[in-house]
């Protein structure tokens, strides 16, 4: 408990006073932001502010987490390291993509099959090492079975095709997730806290999923017999809250510089580093399907652009809405900024609700 509130503490403070430096260090470099014709009108003023911001807290959430760990005389686990790998790594795509809009002065980063590349690859490193690897308790952190709220038994994999198959199967989907759940984030970020704001209930809720799973362990030395059926086989939960609890942290003090009008911008580092983050902790914790919910508004958003895009091109033209992805929609109907965000802030915070409810309730259906 001490490593998660020192975590959570150290990330906010870091990135709460060193984000101003980092704005203006990149404001000097010239390193802001480019505004896309498309867009709608109001986000000229935009132009020019700093962007690549997922740096700043990024960095926080790393620093925060071993500080925590040190202060809590905790080892750091392989299971957050995990993490912390999918975050930086994705983090660094988006990095690349930030850096070539800037410097380039136009829209045209990394291309989309280069960004889907290098996510798989990132991803595959992560799955080989998670799935490879076993803990104290003989547990990898990543199954080969497709999982809700734990690992489902009909969709085991490895179970169903063989060793071989089966593991290639779930690298397969681990990549599928983690470009899925990136790209999402990605298509979020759109308007000024938004992406970070919702970013802040989604990871949140894998501070409570681990800190229950680590009180619930099928390991816990003073486990309750009557409870053992509804132990969950993870692999070091409680580390895993920790670095989620980091990574909030950080993004609560970068949202304070963030809300609109923003004075940094996270940019694709950091869409694509929380996204990368989000989906390492559903695989870890066990909770795969249920990050439908618990990321549920990155899954609206994402939902509208894709039937937006299908109906444009089988209609040669027409839109069902005025625009996507779905905020700039509401801009476009004339709606202010901050009430795009709070309101969509409002229903991450009901999906968040909604699927911890449910993590809960699968808990309480299996008491005896």
């Amino acid at each position: 408990m001490i490593a998660l509130l020192l975590a959570a503490g150290v990330s906010l403070v870091f990135s709460l006073l060193l984000t101003p430096l980092f704005a203006r260090t990149f404001r000097r470099m010239n390193l802001g932001q480019f505004i896309r014709a498309d867009t709608p009108t109001t986000h000229v003023v935009k132009r020019g502010t700093p962007s690549m911001g997922g740096v700043v807290f990024i960095l926080a959430a790393v620093v925060g987490y071993f500080i925590g760990n040190l202060a809590g005389q905790e080892r750091p686990s392989v299971a957050a390291m995990l993490v912390i790998l999918m975050m930086l790594g994705l983090g660094l795509i988006g990095f690349i993509d930030d850096l070539m809009k800037v410097t380039r002065q136009n829209s045209l980063g990394l291309s989309g099959p280069a960004k889907i590349i290098g996510s798989v690859l990132v991803s595959i490193l992560f799955s080989a090492l998670a799935l490879s690897y076993r803990d104290q308790n003989g547990v990898s952190p990543a199954s080969a079975a497709i999982s809700l709220v734990r690992d489902i038994p009909a969709l085991d994999l490895v179970a169903i095709f063989g060793v071989g198959l089966g593991t290639v199967l779930a690298i397969v989907w681990m990549a599928f997730l983690t470009t899925s759940v990136s790209n999402a984030v990605n298509l979020t970020d759109g308007l000024d806290g938004l992406a970070a704001g919702s970013s802040i209930f989604a990871i949140g809720s894998y501070v409570v999923i681990g800190f229950w799973q680590y009180n619930q362990s099928c390991f816990a030395p003073r486990l309750d017999p009557a409870v053992a059926e509804q132990c969950y086989v993870v692999s070091n939960p409680l580390d895993l809250a920790v670095i989620a609890a980091a990574i909030v942290g950080a993004l609560i003090g970068f949202l304070w510089w963030n809300t609109s009008p923003a004075q940094i911008m996270m940019g694709d580092t950091g869409s694509f580093g929380l996204g990368g983050a989000l989906a390492a902790l559903a695989i870890l914790s066990r909770t795969e399907l249920l990050l439908i919910l618990l990321g549920g508004i990155f899954v609206v958003v994402t939902s509208q652009v894709i039937i937006q895009r299908l109906y444009f091109k089988a209609t040669k033209g027409k839109r069902i809405w005025r625009a996507s992805p779905l905020h700039h929609h509401f801009e476009m109907v004339g709606w202010l900024e901050v009430t795009i965000v709070v309101r969509f802030w409002l229903i991450a915070a009901l999906f968040v609700a909604s699927g911890i409810f449910l993590f809960y309730i699968e808990w309480l259906a299996l008491l005896p």
